[in-house]
């Protein structure tokens, strides 16, 4: 579970504020990266929008705030909610979320295995396998499988209208009387 909220705290950081916040780089054992070039490329002028790798994200998350409110959950202060509360909302915001996402994504398991089982490793590339444990300076051919990883197979997401700005999650609401 801190993992997946790890990855939440991580995935906003870098959506809203462009990087990871410092208790964030320590959780993940990561230092920032001081150079001539990250000074210069902040000082350039932005150039005019165009159509980047991150727009599918932000996409992605504008359909889950369309379709769950996931966003408005998240920003939430939920310290004055009791635990049933926070549970009865989150169970039918997992079941909304994952609808959309199986929607527009088709995810499979990195490994299709049985979690706490024996598992032989597909490869060795630390973007497939992640060893953990006690692990020598060369990565055995398996090892207890702790948890299976997420491939997209297939991403479909839904064309962008040529005037859409990609950074706008979900657009305020002005209810007029």
């Amino acid at each position: 579970m801190h993992r997946i909220l790890l990855a939440f705290r991580c995935l906003f950081s870098i959506l809203f504020h462009g990087a990871l916040s410092e208790p964030e780089l320590q959780e993940l054992g990561l230092a920032r990266r001081t150079s001539g070039a990250t000074k210069a490329t902040a000082a350039a002028p932005a150039p005019a929008p165009a159509a980047r790798a991150s727009d599918g994200a932000l996409q992605m998350l504008s359909i889950l705030q369309r379709d769950s409110r996931l966003i408005d959950f998240l920003m939430e202060d939920i310290a004055a909610y009791s635990d049933e509360q926070v549970g009865a909302a989150v169970r039918e915001l997992h079941n909304q979320c994952r609808d959309s996402i199986a929607r527009y994504v088709a995810l499979q398991p990195v490994i299709d295995g049985v979690e706490g089982a024996f598992a032989k490793a597909p490869s060795a590339d630390p973007n497939l396998v992640k060893f953990v444990g006690n692990v020598p300076a060369t990565p055995p051919p398996g090892g207890i499988l702790r948890h299976r990883g997420w491939r997209a197979a297939k991403v479909e997401l839904p064309p962008l209208a040529a005037k859409q700005d990609p950074s706008v999650i979900a657009p305020a609401e002005l209810e007029i009387e």
